[in-house]
This record gives C-alpha cells, structure tokens and sequence, in this order.
C-alpha cells in the first residue's frame, strides 16, 4: 500500500513537471578538466562530497522526472551520480529529486498563468 501511494505521488509530480516541459536543473554539471598532469603521476579525481553527491543525484532525479513523458519517474537504473549511495541516501535524493521537479512544474506553470493574465 505504501509503494502504491508513493507512485501516486509521484506520477502527480511527474505530470505537473512534465506539462511545463522544463528542465529543472538548477546549475549544469562542471565541465571535466581537459588539462593533463605534467610530471609522470598521476593522481587519483578529487573525492566529492557526500553533500554534493547527494545534490548531484537529487538533481539527476529531477531531470529524469522533467524528461519523461509517460508520468512515470523509474528508480532503477539508478542514474550514474546516484551510483554509490546507500539504499536509503538514494530513497532520499530520489524523492527530493520528484519534490524538486514538481516545484519547478508548479514555478512554470504560475509563470505562465501570470503571463496569461491580462
């Protein structure tokens, strides 16, 4: 019953995101570095956060959600910044993530009736 009340919840979110057609990543990702070390090590990518994973997989979750078209946001696979986290870190991030895309549906959705408004 709760996996059923979840999945209401989110193919509500998933429809309000998709209706605005709006992505809702709030900063693109960095750029990978092109620069090559110049001595003969190399040295290991600099560890991320578990603060700027969890943001990073939040934000992937939310881009699944703004791209679907069926209402439905899969969990599985899990998408590659989530990749890592526990269980229940990821649970977190992937409702955040539906939270986030939903606000973004509903901040386009008043944008556009204010623009509609005379």
């Amino acid at each position: 019953m709760h996996r059923t009340r979840i999945a209401g919840l989110l193919v509500a979110a998933v429809l309000l995101a998709a209706g605005t057609a709006c992505s809702s990543s709030d900063s693109p990702e960095p750029a990978a570095s092109t620069s090559t070390p110049t001595d003969e090590t190399t040295s290991a990518p600099a560890k991320v956060s578990k603060s700027e994973t969890i943001r990073r997989c939040t934000n992937a979750v939310a881009d699944r959600a703004a791209d679907t078209s069926s209402g439905e946001v899969h969990s599985e696979p899990t998408p590659k910044p989530c990749a890592g986290l526990p269980d229940s870190e990821y649970l977190d991030a992937y409702m955040d993530g539906i939270r986030q895309a939903n606000q973004a549906g509903r901040d386009e959705l008043e944008r556009q009736l204010d623009d509609a408004t005379p």
